[in-house]
């Protein structure tokens, strides 16, 4: 008997691991790839370094996968972390991990990681045919084959679709594995873009355009109150008698996180808020979130109260901003002063745009309930969000094929018999670490192995 014929459509991350695994498994692997080249989304990962696993414990990886964790049980635990550094290794791309457990080949290039997976395809004889597109999977019951963008046909009774999802279009995400999955009467869960920016409502994050701020904590909450659809309230604290919303009560935040982030010229970016973009769903809150933003959370209230007391008393006749300067950068600092100013302007309700022009308060002129409230403010300063950037700007998808149409254990289509599918396709997303691209190559290898010890019919 021949070998098994085995078509993989994607040369991305859980393509490339799927014809791996499946041409060790004696198959006869053909990748068809509609680029130039392979693996042109990981080469842009780690902003160039690729980090290309988390060299955590199991447990720890699903804590880092919001949704579906426990369809890839199977997967992680036939094809780890472990063995992705193995794998790298063994065909001659040193690896490195770094702090959180962020792995990355030792030469900082993400080339070796896609040029070792190459070679291992290459060795196998795994033939990866470019510029060479799907048109469409021919499959009823079971795969029968595909249809090439040129029209030809090919026979085959496996198929691997591992096509990506929708983020960085620029790297030849297309979406075509979601087409594939509808026109074959697979259920889809509806997509948007993951680990992206935010876009906030305010402008005065706008002025603060490049600045980054390490150790700043945030929490995020449903905007569902008509009292926060109208506006974002300035900070509550009981020591400036602000009354908290109901909804800030009742709603439990969809995220709390502590690390870095960055204003740019659209909103908030950074670590942090692209980790917390992943657990904001604005399909179901359109009103979009009110983010409260920490910008001391090693000091309690009093230790921030006291801290500022001592500011304005080293420095009586400074205006708010630049008496704020020792604690916060310049820029930062103005809003700041900024802000609180329309706060006590307006009745500390509003926090809007930046006031524009006008001299501020000395230091000494503050009260203690005004430095009471101040402190308020830094603690908690709420931004409103409305939105994310586009697909162009995320890092992986959310949404995608439903993973209930696909075995866990084998990868392979409940329905169709030969389709498999693995990567970003599939309703799989992590957080940013590592985690995403050991989705694919776990769910590759395990379609990719599974494909070939199918049984023919």
């Amino acid at each position: 008997m021949g070998k098994t014929k085995i078509i993989v459509i994607g040369a991305g991350a859980a393509g490339l691991m799927a014809a791996c695994a499946a041409s060790d498994a004696g198959a006869d692997v053909t990748i068809f790839e509609h680029n130039e080249k392979a693996g042109k989304k990981i080469f842009i990962t780690g902003k160039g370094r690729c980090n290309f696993t988390n060299a955590c414990a199991a447990g720890d990886f699903f804590q880092n996968v919001p949704r579906n964790p426990k369809f890839l049980y199977s997967a992680l635990y036939d094809f780890d972390s472990q063995d992705m550094i193995r794998f790298l290794e063994e065909n001659g791309c040193p690896t490195k991990v770094e702090r959180g457990r962020r792995a990355f080949p030792l030469s900082d290039h993400a080339f070796d990681v896609t040029d070792a997976l190459v070679r291992h395809c290459r060795k196998n004889g795994v033939k990866i045919v470019f510029h060479c597109g799907v048109k469409e999977i021919l499959a009823t019951e079971s795969v029968q084959g595909v249809v090439l963008d040129d029209g030809r046909r090919i026979s085959c009774g496996r198929v691997i679709l591992a096509t990506g999802g929708l983020s960085y279009p620029s790297t030849g995400s297309t979406g075509d594995g979601l087409r594939f999955a509808q026109s074959l009467g697979l259920q889809l869960t509806e997509t948007a873009p993951s680990l992206v920016p935010l876009v906030t409502k305010e402008t005065w994050p706008l002025q603060l355009q490049g600045l980054s701020l390490k150790n700043v904590g945030v929490r995020i909450l449903p905007r569902e109150s008509s009292e926060e659809k109208d506006t974002a309230c300035a900070p509550e604290a009981g020591a400036a008698g602000r009354k908290k919303t109901g909804a800030a009560r009742r709603q439990r935040p969809v995220y709390e996180g502590f690390g870095e982030m960055l204003f740019t010229h659209f909103g908030l970016s950074g670590p942090l808020i692209l980790t917390a973009s992943s657990l904001c769903d604005f399909h179901k809150y359109p009103e979009g979130f009110i983010l409260h933003l920490d910008l001391k959370p090693a000091l309690s209230g009093d230790q921030l109260v006291n801290r500022l007391k001592r500011e304005f008393l080293e420095a009586p006749d400074r205006e708010l901003s630049n008496a704020l300067r020792p604690l916060f950068p310049e820029r930062l600092a103005l809003e700041i002063a900024r802000i609180f100013a329309a706060c006590q302007e307006n009745g500390s309700v509003k926090v809007r745009a930046s006031a524009e022009g006008g001299e501020f308060r000395k230091a000494r002129t503050l009260n203690v309930r005004e430095i009471e409230e101040l402190a308020a403010l830094i603690r908690d300063l709420p931004i409103t969000l409305t939105g994310t950037r586009g697909y162009a700007e995320a890092i992986v998808t959310r949404g995608g094929i439903s993973v209930r149409e696909f075995n866990p254990s084998t990868m392979e289509s409940r329905k169709i018999k030969g389709l498999f599918a693995a990567g970003e396709v599939l309703d799989l997303d992590a957080f940013t670490g590592g985690y995403n691209l050991q989705i694919a190559w776990s769910t590759g290898h395990l379609a990719g192995i599974s494909a070939a010890a199918l049984e023919e019919e």
